[in-house]
């Protein structure tokens, strides 16, 4: 076992306190519209988010934030950055990125020194970079030794695990119904890796506008359990 293979179940555990178990990205009003209702429509929904959204959006830019990171390049970052901000139209889907980015960074960065880490942090405390989980997730991954093939599973499992968890909770589903799902998904994100190690950069922001709409809408749910 090797250092690198360490920092990549640290820094995608998913109880890395960073407050990811609070924000089921739009699922909870699925739920409650009785759209999404057993484990068939659950898995088909963390299908479509993983292959429709993610792929696109945080999971492309998890990959060229490394690719920055790697070049030493700030300027790329905070291109990368703005870009994020930019696709994420729900305002709480841009909270939650911005809150889990924070946390990430206060975790990590006291512990693992990183140049260009540094001058994020930096552009998010003058408010020049809004900061995002998946910007620093990508440094993070490149500062620890992590390959980025490596980097891009670990970042899809994480995803996969949290929408899992909330299937269980809000649906709700059995506990061996949430790891039959899991296991189904292996072969998909291994597809979605190979696709993400060089992403086409024009299909960034690409996303069914579905998820963007249930998750304005869960803005306005009468109750819920999720932040986001």
């Amino acid at each position: 076992m090797n250092n690198a293979l360490l920092s990549l179940l640290h820094l995608t555990d998913p109880t890395l306190p960073i407050g990811g178990f609070s924000h089921s990205a739009g699922l909870e009003t699925y739920v409650q519209n009785g759209i999404i209702k057993n484990g068939a429509t659950a898995k088909e929904f963390i299908t479509e988010m993983l292959t429709r959204n993610l792929q696109y959006t945080d999971a492309a830019v998890v990959s060229l934030a490394y690719d920055a990171a790697v070049a030493n390049d700030i300027e790329k970052i905070l291109e990368l950055d703005v870009e994020c901000t930019a696709v994420k139209l729900p305002l709480e889907m841009r909270q939650a990125s911005n809150k889990l980015g924070i946390r990430l960074m206060k975790i990590f960065q006291p512990i693992y020194k990183s140049a260009i880490a540094d001058q994020y942090k930096e552009a998010m405390q003058t408010q020049s970079a809004m900061g995002h989980y998946c910007i620093v997730f990508g440094i993070y991954a490149q500062a620890l030794g992590i390959s980025k093939e490596d980097a891009l599973h670990g970042f899809y499992y994480n995803a996969a695990v949290g929408f899992v968890t909330n299937s269980v909770k809000l649906i709700p589903l059995g506990q061996q119904d949430g790891q039959q799902i899991l296991f189904s998904l292996q072969s998909l994100i291994q597809d979605l890796v190979k696709n993400t190690l060089e992403p086409d950069k024009n299909l960034i922001g690409l996303c069914c506008t579905g998820f963007d709409i249930r998750s304005m809408q869960h803005e306005k749910l009468y109750s819920r359990l999720y932040m986001s």
